[in-house]
């Protein structure tokens, strides 16, 4: 089984609790306005990658991170992939952290879903709403959003001890990427690179 991916990074620290190795994968069909992830809707971009390969390539890093935070994109339209990913690497003691702009509701209707959502420990799900924009807690756009602890992994506490950061990571050939939640524009226009391309 293969998993279209947009982007992924290896550690991070501001894409769930702890260090994180994310995956970014490509296609969304919410399209939610005021979205900072455009660059993830299409379904013909990205880059095809083996389960077996994102697997083995996670539990080489084990030692650096505390889990994976699948995003996108719309993780669940590719869950069947993500849920073995999930099975997995929970296996070897990692937490998932999932994003979804769906419901946890609508969600568990769905038995394509059944091994994603049984093996994640943080599910935030909900679409993002330009007009509900609210960054005060971690790792949510809007107001919206909701956290479900699906285990007993993580609980309230993160509130308190985590809150949202900025991470801009430049590759080789000098492209910008920036990843965790907050206010992208304003961060590029404070470092007057807002309209580079």
């Amino acid at each position: 089984m293969k998993l279209r991916v947009f982007n992924i990074i290896k550690n991070t620290k501001v894409e769930g609790p702890g260090n994180r190795y994310c995956i970014w994968v490509q296609g969304c069909s919410r399209h939610c306005k005021g979205c900072q992830a455009v660059h993830t809707w299409s379904y013909d971009k990205g880059e095809l990658y083996k389960v077996e390969n994102i697997i083995e390539d996670i539990l080489k890093h084990k030692d650096g991170i505390e889990g994976v935070t699948f995003l996108g994109g719309e993780p669940f339209e590719q869950a069947e992939a993500l849920g073995i990913i999930a099975e997995e690497v929970n296996k070897k003691g990692l937490s998932i952290v999932c994003f979804t702009g769906s419901k946890l509701e609508e969600l568990r209707l769905d038995a394509k879903n059944k091994k994603l959502l049984d093996n994640t420990d943080l599910l935030i799900d909900g679409e993002f709403i330009e007009e509900l924009t609210d960054y005060s807690r971690p790792w949510c756009g809007s107001s919206n959003q909701r956290y479900h602890f699906l285990t007993n992994r993580y609980n309230e506490e993160i509130f308190t001890k985590y809150k949202n950061k900025v991470e801009v990571n430049i590759s080789k050939n000098g492209q910008i990427f920036m990843n965790g939640i907050g206010n992208f524009d304003e961060i590029l226009r404070k470092m007057s690179l807002l309209g580079v391309k």
